[in-house]
């Protein structure tokens, strides 16, 4: 046994003693368990904000000026796991790994540029409905083709023009034909701000066969909780599945005064704009919990809060006019992890990962151990009784939460993004950046990223990247990245992490 496998699984043993601790003090007021699944099957509501990072939840105890309470019930009623991991550092490739529960370079999604999500790849809804649940997505669907999705377009549309800034103007209704209706969804409110894809409308009656696209006055989040309370009340008598994607922070920053009013402490604006979109998915959640509750039904519904990447920040966080957008700070944060949005750095794909579910899972937990949003349609299908498909990477979550199953729920977790890769092993955390940057991280230690420990730890090193190269060449393209890191690369990682990498 390796120097490096003895001094992990010491690790994870302690850990999870301490974990079945702190379940068997509770046990005695949850005895279901060790029990059998609900006579029937949950509802599932997976929950996706847009860029939010780490630190904006009252409940993770970071920050002092976010007001979440309405999810911060979640993690009370449920669990908060505090190394939530998304697969990428940005929003189409994160989205297709978490709809299939696969890594998203096995089917060549590994940046937005390589969309559309491939119709060939079974998600969540396409399994779900084979079970007799009634699926839905309301908000930002990012899997269709788009302006940047160049190569696609070339080899499947005929007579296409690439302009002079690298993009295609993709027909409409060649970006519809990879919307949620073709991915397993009955029901379907794609969009971001005004413009919808959609079957049905806020009143409540029957959803159409077909979409059409709507044009909605109101504020964006509102829109996107009225569309799902209305996906609720239409269906909560039988099983569902809701994907409802928020499109919050993420820029352009807008609020109302309703929400912007409720933070006056001084501050930069674009910080109070963040906190404020916050604000509104938070209040729309606590409107989705109220639905469930009219019904009786928030007790056997699973319902998962995740965000799809980590905050931009533009390295300094400058307070740049609201109006802005592009790569600019969205007013959240990834404290008290290092770096932004498209790096691999923790402040990059560490997010906010709560899962509730009364009937089923202890209540107010705190789970350290890694998870990954992988791990979202693993659990999600063995909640409703599916048996586990061996070409998913997630793996179900419950016997781990439940304490059934006292090993860490990943051996390894693994990214791959333009011009970086890592891995996490236990404590241990190899990175490379392009053929030039090379880090080890121990991230059990209140230094985490900011203490390479690549030259003390040689043999860690060769094991960890070694593990990365066999998983990278199972991928598509398989390998690693073997050119150097680019301008935007070497700007994060020189401003992050200004010490010399060996």
């Amino acid at each position: 046994m390796s120097e490096f496998k003895q001094e992990r699984d010491s690790q994870d043993r302690s850990s999870m003693r301490r974990f079945s601790l702190s379940l068997l003090t509770i046990a005695c007021a949850f005895t279901f368990l060790s029990g059998e699944l609900p006579a029937s099957p949950p509802n599932v509501i997976v929950i996706l904000a847009d860029d939010q990072g780490y630190a904006d939840l009252s409940c993770q105890g970071v920050a002092s000026d976010v007001r979440t309470p309405q999810i911060d019930s979640l993690a009370a009623n449920g669990i908060r796991m505090t190394a939530g991991y998304v697969t990428a550092p940005q929003c189409s490739p994160s989205r297709a790994a978490l709809i299939t529960g696969r890594y998203q370079q096995r089917f060549g999604v590994d940046e937005i540029a390589n969309c559309p999500l491939p119709l060939e790849e079974i998600t969540i809804a396409e399994r779900l409905q084979t079970v007799g649940y009634r699926t839905g997505m309301v908000g930002k669907w990012h899997l269709s083709p788009n302006p940047v999705s160049v190569r696609w377009a070339k080899a499947n549309l005929p007579n296409i023009h690439e302009s002079t800034n690298g993009r295609v103007n993709i027909p409409l209704k060649k970006v519809t034909e990879f919307h949620p209706h073709t991915q397993g969804f009955d029901e379907y409110f794609v969009g971001e701000i005004q413009q919808y894809f959609a079957n049905y409308d806020f009143s409540g009656t029957e959803a159409q066969q077909t979409g059409k696209w709507r044009r909605e006055r109101g504020y964006r989040i509102d829109l996107q909780t009225q569309a799902s309370v209305s996906f609720i009340e239409r269906n909560h008598d039988q099983p569902f599945f809701l994907y409802l994607c928020y499109f919050g922070p993420h820029v352009p920053l807008q609020a109302t005064p309703k929400y912007l009013d409720r933070f006056s402490d001084p501050m930069k604006e674009r910080r109070r704009y963040g906190l404020a979109m916050l604000a509104a998915i938070d209040d729309g959640v606590g409107k989705i919990l109220a639905k469930l509750r009219e019904h009786g039904l928030e007790e056997n519904t699973l319902i998962v809060y995740s965000s799809d990447n980590g905050a931009p920040l533009k390295l300094k966080k400058p307070d740049d006019p609201i109006g802005q957008g592009g790569p600019v700070w969205d007013g959240s944060l990834n404290d008290p992890w290092i770096g932004e949005k498209g790096m691999l750095s923790e402040g990059g794909i560490r997010v906010p990962f709560i899962v509730q579910w009364k009937d089923r899972l202890p209540q107010g937990i705190v789970f350290d151990e890694p998870v990954s949003t992988l791990d979202i349609a693993a659990t999600t299908i063995a909640a409703a009784g599916i048996d586990a498909e061996p070409v998913m990477d997630g793996v179900n979550l419950i016997p781990f939460l439940m304490g059934e199953n006292q090993e860490s729920p990943h051996e390894s977790l693994f990214w791959r993004f333009w011009n970086q890769s890592a891995i996490r092993v236990g404590k241990w955390k190899y990175l490379r950046v392009g053929q030039d940057r090379e880090y080890l991280f121990d991230l059990s230690l209140d230094a985490h990223e900011e203490t390479n420990l690549l030259a003390q730890n040689p043999g860690i090193v060769t094991e960890l990247s070694s593990k990365l190269e066999i998983w990278a060449k199972e991928m598509l393209p398989p390998g690693a990245p073997t050119k150097g890191s680019d301008h935007e690369e070497q700007v994060w990682y020189r401003h992050y992490f200004p010490v010399s990498p060996q």
